[in-house]
């Protein structure tokens, strides 16, 4: 079994470093069986990934969400706050282009409302507490019947060894999603999946995908990456109880008026400009 450690730069907090030592202790790497990125250009290769699409906010970043009802959208919940001031951004300036690839999307929705989960702080620091709440639902304006669009269905999680899939959009692929069809559920503990797939900026709020009877359902969404002995991982939820609580929001009407995010120990992570807050753990210069 490999040695693991850490880069001592690595923006984790003790907590969740002790937890990816202790879970990838236990479980081999299986990064190096993990397929390659293949990027979605054409409509043959992006048939059946239509509902996943680009998030343009606010037209100064993107992140990337998964249709999941006809009017509902699943992404990260970071993605809705500015990362300069910590606010939540109108919803109505938000988005969703449904398998959007080279210039042109299969459909065009402006968002109507948007629900975090309740217990997501987006000014906390970086934990599994975080991790685990990372999640959002967007409302359509009008919901997308489109035969080429079609919602994907979820399922609670996904066991450890599973081997999933991620599609994504990210800073050095704007203008069409990449598939990695094969990557891994490394460990599944404490509400949060440490994956071995490959994300980037842009990446936030991807869905990740186990291929169960050959029919693809959303597990996951991408919260943030790490990274372990020179290694990426990504980190995302167990999508359970905090799907529940974004329909209960929605069902009580939330998400229409927006109050300041709550504002405790941000941390300000280093990387390139992204004014919607879709931050990743990175390690230091």
């Amino acid at each position: 079994m490999p040695r693991l450690a850490f880069r001592p730069s690595l923006l984790l907090p003790p907590a969740l470093l002790l937890l990816l030592v202790a879970v990838l202790c236990a479980t081999p790497l299986a990064a190096q069986q993990d397929s390659r990125l293949q990027r979605l250009d054409t409509g043959d290769e992006s048939r059946g990934w239509e509902a996943v699409g680009r998030l343009d906010i606010d037209g100064k970043g993107f992140c990337t969400g998964a249709l999941v009802a006809e009017d509902l959208v699943l992404t990260a919940a970071h993605c809705l706050y500015d990362r300069h001031t910590g606010t939540r951004i109108d919803p109505t300036k938000i988005e969703f282009r449904a398998g959007w690839r080279n210039g042109r999307a299969e459909a065009y929705r402006n968002v109507r409302r948007a629900v975090v989960h309740p217990e997501y702080r987006y000014g906390a620091s970086v934990s599994t507490k975080r991790v685990q709440d990372d999640v959002a639902l967007l409302e359509l304006e009008m919901p997308i019947r489109n035969t080429t669009v079609v919602p994907f269905q979820t399922e609670p999680t996904a066991m450890a060894g599973t081997r999933i899939g991620v599609v994504s959009y990210a800073h050095d692929r704007a203008e069409a999603p990449a598939l990695q069809e094969i990557c891994s559920v490394m460990s599944r503990q404490e509400g949060i999946l440490i994956l071995s797939c490959d994300v980037d900026f842009g990446s936030s709020g991807a869905p990740v995908f186990s291929f169960d009877n050959g029919q693809p359902r959303i597990v996951s969404v991408i919260s943030a990456k790490a990274e372990v002995d020179g290694r990426p991982v990504a980190l995302g939820m167990q999508l359970d109880q905090p799907l529940a609580a974004l329909k209960a929001e929605l069902s009580a009407g939330k998400g229409v008026f927006l109050g300041p995010a709550p504002r405790q120990n941000r941390v300000v992570v280093g990387g390139q400009r992204n004014d919607t807050g879709a931050k990743f753990i990175r390690a230091g210069n």
